[in-house]
């Protein structure tokens, strides 16, 4: 009997010693200045970033497409002027 009893607040004891330790409140600051740290450093998903990508290759695209179009019109509007 003494010795369950001994043992059950041996574990109660040890479990709040746990519960209570500097190790987790270390931990715990440390994860909050690291997700501090994080959220300023302004960053984003890699899916995100993905998409972003993409629309970017597709607007170089067509900016490259419509610059050739100009210099296309240009080319036969300064041919087709009356001299």
């Amino acid at each position: 009997m003494v010795d369950k009893r001994l043992s059950e607040e041996l574990t109660e004891r040890i479990g709040e010693a746990l519960r209570n330790s500097p190790a987790q409140d270390v931990e715990r600051n440390l994860r909050a200045l690291l997700a501090a740290w994080l959220d300023r450093l302004d960053l984003v998903l890699r899916e995100d970033f993905e998409v972003q990508k993409k629309l970017l290759e597709r607007a170089q695209a067509k900016l490259a497409d419509l610059e050739q179009r100009i210099t296309e019109l240009e080319s036969r509007g300064q041919s087709q002027r009356p001299r």
